[in-house]
This record gives C-alpha cells, sequence and structure tokens, in this order.
C-alpha cells in the first residue's frame, strides 16, 4: 500500500474533527440537525484551514446512509465515496481549470436536473476556488444557483472572496473559516505525533505553528517533511534548521533589545542571525506579528490567551511596560513599510539593518501628544519633574527657579525705569514678589505687560496698556488674583487687593514682544524648562 502524507490521513471526517472553526461546525450541525438546509454555501478563508473538508463533511452528513445526521458513520458507500472524493452523487470541480462558460453548463447546468444516484438523498456540487470562474460562467449558473431543484445543494470555496460578483455571494450562506491558532495546531500536531509514535518536542510544535501562519494543512505537510528529516525525534532546532525559521525566544529578544534602545546589541543579534541562515523575511514577520500580539495585550490582555503560550505571556507583560501605545503603532508601521520594502530587495539585511535604527531612533523622540502635554503642565503650573526635584516647591526646579529669579530682577529693573519717581515703595514691593512667583503661565504675560503705578489704601495698583486690557481681563483671573495678593501679604504681613488699572504710557505687550532679542527670548525660564525636558536645543 502507497504511503499517505498526514494532511491527507488525518484529514477530518467529522464536524467535531475540525480544528479552530467551532462557529461554522455548529451551525451547520444545527442546519442538519433542525432540517434546515440552505441551496448554496460558501465558504471563505486562507489556504489550508478547512474550507473542502468542512464541505465534504456536509456532503457526508446530508448523504449517509444514517441521515441527514451530524455524525455520519464513515463507513458505508456513500461515507466512504465521498471521502475518497469519487463519489457519482457528490461533484468536487476546480474552478481554475474548469473557467469556460461551455464546460460550466456542460458539468453543472444541464446535469443538474438528473436526480441523484441510488443511496444518495442530494446532489452535491463542490466548487473549489470559485473566484477563478469567468464572468460567462457567473451568469451561466447563475439562473440554476437561483432557483436550483430540491435535491442540489451547491458548496463554494474561495480563498479571495472579493471577486466574486455580489450576485453571487447573496445567494449564498456565508461562512468565514478563520487562520486556526497556533495552540490549536500545536495540540493537533501532539495529536498525529502520539497516533504516529513519534516524539516531538512541544517547544517544536509551536515553532511549526508558528510558521504554518494559522494552516494546518501547512503544519502536517511540515511535520511529515521533518519526520522523514529527524526520524522519530523532533526537536526545536531541526524545525529551525530545516525551514530557517528563528526561535520565538529570538523574537523575543531582538525586541527587548529594540524597545530598550540597545542598538550595537540588536545589530549584533540580527548579524548572527544572518549569519545562520536565516531567513530575514520570515525573521521580520515574527518580529512584526510579535509586535502585534505586544499591542493587543496593551488593549486587552485577555485578547492573546488562546492564540500564545505561557511564557510568551510572561514576556509580552515585561516589554508592555518599555513602550506606549502610540509609539507601538509607530514602530508596527514602520516595520511594516520595511517589510514591504524588502521583498523586491536583493539585500534583505540592509533595509532590515535600516529599520532598526530608525525604530530606536524613533524611541528616543518626543512625540507631539507629549510635547503638548509638558507644555500645558509647564503653562498650568503643574509638577512636571517629582522624581527629580520632590522639595522644590510648585514642581519647578532650582534651576528654573533661579533662572525665574533672575527674569524677575530683570523684569523689576525694566519696570523701575520707565515708573514715575513717587512710586518707589510699590516699585520695591513689586520687586520682591515679582522674585517669588515660579514659572507659570500668566507670569511671563503678566511680568512683560504690567507695572506697579501706586498703592490705593489695600489695594496694590498694577497699571497696563488700555491696547491690552481684554487681555488682562483674561489673565487675571481670581485664582492669579489670589496667589498675587498671598505673595503681598508674605512679604508685608498684610492684607492686600489687586487691582489692575489701564494707563496710557504704559507700552502694550505687542510692543514689548516686539522689542525682546534672540538671546532674552533663549533666557526664557519657560523656554528653557522645555529645553532641559526634553532635551533639545534651539536651532536659528
Amino acid at each position: 500500500m502507497s504511503y499517505e502524507v498526514f494532511a491527507r490521513k488525518y484529514r477530518p471526517q467529522t464536524f467535531d474533527d475540525l480544528v479552530g472553526q467551532a462557529h461554522v461546525s455548529r451551525t451547520l450541525k444545527n442546519a442538519v440537525a433542525q432540517n434546515r438546509l440552505a441551496h448554496a454555501y460558501l465558504f471563505v478563508g486562507p489556504r489550508g484551514i478547512g474550507k473542502t473538508s468542512t464541505a465534504r463533511i456536509l456532503a457526508k452528513s446530508l448523504n449517509c446512509v444514517k441521515g441527514p445526521t451530524v455524525t455520519p458513520c464513515g463507513v458505508c458507500d456513500a461515507c466512504r465515496e465521498i471521502a475518497a472524493g469519487n463519489s457519482f452523487g457528490v461533484f468536487e470541480y476546480d474552478a481554475a481549470s474548469n473557467t469556460q462558460v461551455d464546460k460550466i453548463r456542460e458539468l453543472i447546468v444541464e446535469r443538474v436536473k438528473i436526480a441523484p444516484p441510488r443511496g444518495y438523498k442530494y446532489k452535491i456540487y463542490i466548487i473549489d476556488e470559485v473566484h477563478m470562474l469567468s464572468p460567462s460562467s457567473f451568469n451561466a449558473l447563475l439562473k440554476t444557483l437561483e432557483e436550483p431543484p430540491p435535491h442540489v445543494i451547491f458548496i463554494f470555496a474561495t480563498t479571495e472572496v472579493n471577486k466574486l460578483p455580489l450576485t453571487i455571494v447573496s445567494r449564498c450562506q456565508r461562512f468565514d473559516l478563520h487562520r486556526i491558532p497556533s495552540n490549536l495546531i500545536a495540540q493537533h500536531l501532539q495529536f498525529i505525533a502520539g497516533k504516529e509514535k513519534i516524539t516531538l518536542e512541544p517547544a517544536a510544535a509551536h515553532a511549526i505553528a508558528r510558521g504554518a501562519e494559522g494552516g494546518l494543512r501547512d503544519a502536517e505537510s511540515m511535520l511529515d517533511q521533518l519526520v522523514a528529516f529527524c526520524g522519530e525525534k523532533i526537536g526545536e532546532s531541526d524545525v529551525l534548521n530545516v525551514f530557517g525559521f528563528t526561535s520565538e525566544q529570538t523574537v523575543i529578544d531582538l525586541t527587548g533589545r529594540i524597545l530598550q534602545g540597545e542598538t550595537p546589541a540588536t545589530l549584533e543579534l540580527l548579524y548572527e542571525q544572518s549569519e545562520n541562515g536565516k531567513d530575514m523575511m520570515r525573521l521580520m514577520s515574527d518580529l512584526i506579528v510579535y509586535l502585534r500580539d505586544l499591542l493587543v495585550f496593551k488593549a486587552k490582555p485577555d485578547a492573546v490567551k488562546e492564540d500564545v503560550d505561557p511564557d510568551l505571556q510572561k514576556s509580552l507583560t515585561a516589554h508592555a511596560g518599555l513602550i506606549a501605545t502610540d509609539c507601538l503603532l509607530e514602530l508596527i508601521d514602520q516595520f511594516a513599510a520595511a517589510e514591504g520594502r524588502m521583498k523586491w530587495a536583493p539585500n534583505k539585511k540592509l533595509h532590515f539593518e535600516v529599520a532598526i535604527i530608525k525604530a530606536i531612533q524613533s524611541l528616543g523622540q518626543v512625540t507631539l501628544d507629549e510635547v503638548i502635554e509638558k507644555l500645558g503642565e509647564l503653562r498650568d503650573g503643574k509638577t512636571i519633574s517629582q522624581k527629580e526635584s520632590p522639595s522644590v516647591a510648585g514642581g519647578v526646579s532650582p534651576a528654573s527657579q533661579n533662572a525665574a529669579a533672575g527674569t524677575a530682577a530683570t523684569t523689576a529693573t525694566r519696570v523701575a525705569e520707565t515708573a514715575p519717581p513717587d512710586e518707589p515703595y510699590s516699585i520695591e514691593l513689586w520687586q520682591k514678589i515679582l522674585a517669588k512667583i515660579p514659572v507659570k503661565g500668566f507670569l511671563r504675560t503678566l511680568s512683560e505687560s504690567i507695572r506697579p503705578i501706586g498703592i490705593d489704601g489695600r489695594n496694590f495698583l498694577l497699571g497696563h496698556s488700555p491696547d491690552d486690557k481684554s487681555k488682562i481681563e483674561a489673565l487675571a483671573s481670581a485664582n492669579n488674583r489670589r496667589q498675587l495678593e498671598m505673595l503681598l501679604k508674605e512679604a508685608t504681613g498684610r492684607d492686600w487687593s489687586i487691582k489692575f488699572v489701564a494707563k496710557d504710557g504704559i507700552p502694550p505687550s505687542s510692543a514689548v514682544d516686539a522689542a525682546k532679542s534672540a538671546e532674552s527670548f533663549k533666557d526664557d525660564p519657560l523656554i528653557q524648562e522645555a529645553l532641559e525636558m526634553f532635551n533639545a536645543q534651539i536651532k536659528s
């Protein structure tokens, strides 16, 4: 007897044998049990996940001697003929080789009215890769598909449903078969290994499952090849060497070095994999898949439990704290773009190197959202660096406080030069107040736009240009007034009330801003704080 490959030997024979397609098997089982059968079914999904197998199981369920039944016996003539693919009641067509309209008319349209053969309850037409049919063939099939005889059922399978005419899709019950999770593929491979008396290491089973990318048939074929290469004992190293895969731990290490910004160590690991003959395209694909798992894990940790093993979950947990979600999205986009370039590049490692260096550099850059957030905190006077300077009041670092004092002194000097000689006490007091005010959003505007013009009882008068009236009203909020009044009380020991007065002779803030030199702009405490925070510099 000739050898039978695993993909055929262990092909699913009942709905319960289907791996990873519980949503499809449950619906079809209920339809058969309740006799709620459609006249046309459409199975959609990538290769090797069970579309044709599901069609055959449905055909056996309907034509079994016990049927219709959800558990075909598998031993009656109909079951055996359907499983072997030589049944006279179930017709399987390859649309890629039967695209002509004349063949469709001859094979289907003209024969569809003939009753099923003896022992069969239904005539079933299974058309694989149905999207390959020509438009004329679809038109010839359309009327028959819309109103078939009661003893006829059509089952279509396709990997590219977008190429099917909507008139065909709308006349079918559509079932989308999913890529099979790696854990389920690994379990099924262990089941086959047990039946075949093969020792398959768990790590090897997971390596095959990852390499199959959700296709069970591909995984079974890879296992078949490994048995021929290794014999009865298969380890992870055998899988990696035969197919050029990279170990899961290597992908984890590569990701960790990227997230920690270790450029030399990351490139060293890449060179090591390249020298060992690993497929750079496969490594890039594995890296993107891991980053995708990390992204999903950060959004919803429970979402990846079914598709990853416990050790991988520990790695995801450790890496999740090293990168923000928006940065991770940018990282995936960068590597996906690099993968696209690598497909057509003769030197794939070169593009991989560039992608790694660019990714690590981008992780060190500050995002626009972070800039806006931090500048907003500076404007509102919130604490920016509590870990670096927890003892500084108001969250301002000592360097910034000294800069603020210097600016306050400069501002007070400018005010003194322009103030009338009969206001010495208010100017002196205002100089003390400015020296105590930390860097805050309103200080920058008020200190440039106002000046003390005198004292009226318990009112401390601050003058401003009539042109700045609307701006001063917006800035002189109750909180700002209270803070200035509190500082005045600390300096004098008495209660004060701040009062803003429009007065001619005081230059408007626009004129003051225009008069500021580039050097004073660079010395602005707010700018200095932002430069220090983001490790940036001003370029002319």
